[in-house]
């Protein structure tokens, strides 16, 4: 964070209140969003969860996680007791050893998503592909697991 003193010696007080109050808050914004409380001191991020959108059609559900910079040999998709688990480990890049790191917003090590399915998936069909840093997981729905019950 900065402080701008040269603009309080020269009697612009407010603005440089102002602008403390600016950087303050764009950093907490930084460390809330990256999960580190440890941004500022370099260490590398250990757990992180990938942002999803997930959308329903009449036929199917559609699972679209956000992965970038990580590639399709470092993901794992499982289904365990009606719950998609899409997990994984990223590494930090082995040719910045040696020197300072002075900003690391990218994620590094493992990452964990898990959606409870709906009961109405058919859970041998699910599909995934990933492309351009997005898996996408096809999850059709199982028409005959609906069932309207009628009242006498």
């Amino acid at each position: 964070m900065s402080v701008y003193w040269p603009d309080y010696k020269f009697g612009n007080f407010e603005n440089s209140v102002s602008r403390l109050f600016d950087d303050f808050f764009k950093d907490l914004n930084i460390e809330r969003q990256s999960g580190n409380n440890n941004s500022r001191s370099g260490s590398s991020r250990t757990n992180w969860a990938p942002p999803l959108d997930v959308h329903e059609s009449e036929k199917e559900y559609s699972v679209n996680a956000e992965l970038p910079g990580v590639t399709k040999e470092q993901i794992n998709l499982d289904v365990r007791e009606n719950t998609l688990i899409i997990s994984g480990e990223t590494k930090k890049d082995e040719k910045y050893k040696e020197g300072n790191t002075h900003i690391q917003e990218r994620r590094y090590g493992s990452f964990t998503r898990t959606i409870t399915l709906p009961r109405n998936v058919k859970t041998g069909d699910i599909t995934a592909k990933f492309e351009n840093g997005i898996l996408e997981v096809k999850l059709p729905k199982d028409e005959s697991a609906a069932k309207k019950i009628s009242i006498q």
